[in-house]
């Protein structure tokens, strides 16, 4: 009896430790090791910031953005510098020079002498109400750069160009040949470091929100960034949130997408362009530190609550052999979310539809919970309405509660099913409960349908276009 006492012991033992072999092997290449990264460079990537004038909700957000990376500095035993802050476009809503004058106000009131401020001006929200050949020179004199400029910090070259002079383009011949210029340089400089490029846009095809349904995405600089390994694309414009792993992406070069201190923009599905009821409310950036391996250490942080929403490390980009953020290997990579063993649903019936309550599922691969989908089947199991709902995973304080609601439904006693799906489609395992609906019936339930089908077209084209 001991001896077998002894054998499942040791079997639990190994069983315990295969577990946990499986667990670290399992683990997602973005888990840091915080105490032994040492940084030598950091700095804030931001954009969209859309100052309307002075003191309005979106320079609080500046000072929150720059105070916070400060504490974050200030409580580095190791590190205790912040080297500059980007915001890569879109600094002002309209244009004019007064919100160009609060922005810049705004920025260095919260700035130290000792952090630079490295920014590029966009085409169209800075460009609106002012000549190209303006909003370049108001660039400079804010930040003592040139519109288009390399500057070296800390041995780390950043390149940085805005909207061209030419009215009818984004960007013209000119400036991708000084680009090009730029970047041979900084390799011929270190060709074992990254070199952040940054503009507004997007390229095409890259990060979260560049895809071409997304409508955010241009094809300027793609061609020319493939040719160089150490390059880090930064960018913003699409709004979409950095908690979103989607937003770091990598192939032959590395993209980041900001997020945006604005607000925030989805694409769910066939919906582009969509903003859930609190899109206004919340705003994202990262803080990005650098250590003398040439890793990347990438803190996406929610602005209003001053706290962090997610941490990727990248080992140095320089190397093509380190490319973990690769689309293909990011979905080989994810698990679908979980729910608790005990978790259950709560269906209320409403007018023609019901509203459902679900608990928050859980991530097994360290990548966040994005949607939540709904399913109600009638009594032949056959599926008659779907939604779906975000999950909160943009911001730091949502609710572990999640609703959901189906309409149109006719009368009769249905099953809703929900499920929890990660980035990449990797759904958990349904809840289920059975929620009885006096609805409409017949022809009043069919012209309800015809109904929700016209809206469901018009909200289609609607985030098509806007």
């Amino acid at each position: 009896m001991r001896y077998q006492n002894r054998m499942y012991q040791l079997l639990a033992l190994l069983l315990t430790v295969l577990l946990c072999a499986g667990v670290l092997f399992a683990m997602p290449a973005f888990a840091a090791d915080d105490a032994a990264f040492v940084p030598v460079l950091r700095f804030v990537a931001s954009s969209d910031t859309h100052v309307t004038g002075t003191g309005d909700v979106r320079t609080e957000r500046i000072d929150k953005m720059i105070s916070k990376a400060y504490d974050v500095a200030d409580h580095d035993e190791n590190y205790k510098a912040l080297d500059a802050v980007l915001v890569v476009g879109d600094l002002t809503e309209d244009g004019t020079p007064e919100q160009f004058a609060a922005f810049d106000e705004a920025m260095h009131t919260a700035l130290r002498d000792e952090t630079k401020l490295i920014a590029v001006v966009a085409k169209n929200h800075d460009g609106y109400n002012q000549s190209r050949d303006t909003i370049r020179a108001t660039c400079e004199n804010i930040t003592g750069n040139g519109a288009d400029f390399h500057v070296v910090l800390n041995g780390y070259h950043f390149i940085g160009i805005s909207a061209s002079a030419n009215k009818s383009l984004h960007y013209d011949a000119g400036q991708l040949y000084w680009l090009k210029q730029q970047l041979d340089a900084a390799v011929q400089a270190d060709a074992n470091k990254p070199v952040f490029v940054m503009h507004h846009e997007p390229s095409v095809e890259t990060v979260y929100g560049s895809r071409i349904f997304d409508g955010w995405g241009i094809p300027y600089f793609g061609a020319l960034l493939r040719q160089y390994r150490q390059v880090v694309e930064i960018c913003g414009h699409s709004h979409y949130p950095v908690s979103d792993p989607r937003s770091v992406w990598q192939g032959a070069y590395t993209a980041i997408n900001t997020g945006a201190l604005k607000n925030l923009e989805f694409t769910v599905d066939e919906l582009r362009s969509y903003h859930p009821d609190d899109y206004y409310d919340v705003a994202n950036y990262w803080i990005v530190e650098v250590n003398a391996q040439n890793d990347l250490r990438l803190c996406g942080m929610d602005v209003n609550a001053q706290a962090v929403l997610c941490e990727y490390l990248l080992k140095n980009p320089a190397d093509k052999a380190n490319r973990d953020f690769t689309p293909a290997k990011r979905k080989a990579a994810s698990k679908p979310p979980v729910f608790a063993e005990n978790a259950a649903l709560q269906a209320t019936p409403v007018d023609s539809g019901c509203k459902v309550i679900a608990p928050a599922a859980v991530s097994t691969d360290g990548m966040p919970v994005i949607l939540y989908r709904i399913t109600a089947k009638n009594a032949l199991g056959v599926p008659v309405a779907k939604s779906w709902t975000l999950a909160p995973f943009y911001r730091a304080d949502g609710s572990d509660a999640i609703e959901l609601s189906l309409e149109a439904l006719a009368e009769g006693t249905y099953t809703v099913c929900v499920t929890a799906e990660n980035a990449y489609g990797g759904q958990s395992a349904p809840l289920q409960t059975t929620v009885t609906i006096e609805g409409a019936k017949g022809w009043d339930h069919f012209k309800m349908l015809i109904e929700k089908l016209f809206s469901d077209i018009k909200n289609f084209f609607v985030h098509l276009f806007w």
